[in-house]
């Protein structure tokens, strides 16, 4: 079957504004412009336009789609199967998640109490699965298999109080680094009270410390371009500033 814009739109539930812009971008070029002007779209480009979709709702950004669909080695069935994999990962994150909230219920009705255990399990589960999308491969080539599955277990048994405490710690670091940076030193007094909270941070989920992890870990906040946005998100220079900071507490 053929379809116009408006019609490719109500079937795949955009907006025509997106399928024009993803044809002014090259994302998704209709087959053919008809005599009227509108835009006709056949076949293939309603397949490209549902793996487009999928790559977006696993929060994949739309050069990368666009690089990743016009490669050479793509395969549609290797892709439908990689995303089949998440989305499934993703259900069973909602459906413990759903979990959470009915056992919850049934508690605050007068049910069996929940555990500060049960009470976290689905929100620990689900930043252990962000950070393994985000940071997995860096970290476990860096540490290995063995020491980031244990920091995780280690995390997964954090008491409520002490998730509590961790939250508040990484927010704390985040809020004095917006502070210190361009006012303080890093090697003075309130960088190393910073590089301090931050051993405290990491000994929620690392069950032993060293000197030498923890500069290796301050590098990469510099090194790699995604832990530089997470620290400078409020305050440029944040993680710079933070791994010098560490580089003399650990000296």
């Amino acid at each position: 079957m053929e379809y116009t814009v408006k019609e490719l739109g109500d079937l795949a539930g955009v907006s025509g504004r997106t399928l024009r812009y993803y044809d002014q971008i090259d994302l998704l070029k209709p087959a053919w412009t008809n005599e009227s002007g509108y835009r006709i779209y056949g076949p293939e480009e309603v397949n490209r336009l549902q793996q487009i979709l999928f790559f977006r709702e696993l929060g994949v950004d739309l050069r990368t789609i666009k690089e990743l669909l016009e490669s050479p080695g793509f395969r549609e069935k290797q892709a439908l199967l990689g995303h089949r994999e998440h989305l499934l990962e993703k259900r069973r994150q909602l459906d413990l998640l759903i979990q959470n909230v009915e056992q919850t219920i049934a508690a605050l009705e007068g049910g069996e109490p929940m555990t500060d255990k049960e009470k976290f399990v689905g929100f620990k589960e689900t930043l252990i699965k962000e950070n393994e999308k985000k940071y997995g491969a860096e970290i476990r080539e860096k540490y290995g298999d063995e020491t980031v599955d244990a920091s995780n277990a280690r995390f997964m048994g954090l008491t409520e109080t002490q998730f509590t405490e961790m939250e508040k710690l990484a927010e704390e670091i985040i809020q004095s680094l917006a502070k210190a940076v361009g006012q303080e030193e890093p090697e003075g007094e309130e960088g190393q009270r910073i590089a301090a909270l931050h051993r405290k941070w990491l000994s929620f989920s690392w069950k032993d410390y060293s000197k030498e992890a923890h500069a290796g870990i301050a590098e990469m906040y510099v090194a790699d371009e995604r832990f530089t946005a997470y620290y400078d998100q409020h305050k440029k220079g944040a993680a710079k500033f933070l791994r010098d900071a560490i580089v003399a507490y650990t000296k």
